[in-house]
């Protein structure tokens, strides 16, 4: 996963619910100095609450990215923003910087 060009991001999961599964890996898969590099939100739902959960990630550009993590799963995390992350990455490869 391209974490260079992430800025901000935020999470919303039920720990107990088997569809946070998704946003718990994504949480993982994160660099040890992610902190130090990015702001990071993350809300913990209560065991009975409804709401969804969720992955919700700015850009260096500005782009926001709000995932519905039940539905995509984490490969379909991971591709989307790999893909803006690429594009962000030729960006910066042709200005030179």
């Amino acid at each position: 996963m391209i974490t260079r060009y992430l800025t901000e991001i935020s999470t919303a999961f039920n720990p107990f619910s088997p569809r946070a599964k998704t946003a718990r890996l994504f949480l993982s898969f994160l660099p040890g100095n992610a902190r130090a590099t990015m702001k990071i939100n993350t809300k913990i739902l209560p065991r009975t609450s409804r709401e969804k959960s969720f992955v919700q990630v700015k850009f260096k550009d500005g782009k926001e990215m709000k995932l519905d993590s039940e539905q995509l799963g984490i490969k379909g995390v991971m591709e989307e923003l790999d893909r803006h992350s690429r594009i962000l990455a030729r960006q910066e490869e042709l200005t030179g910087n």
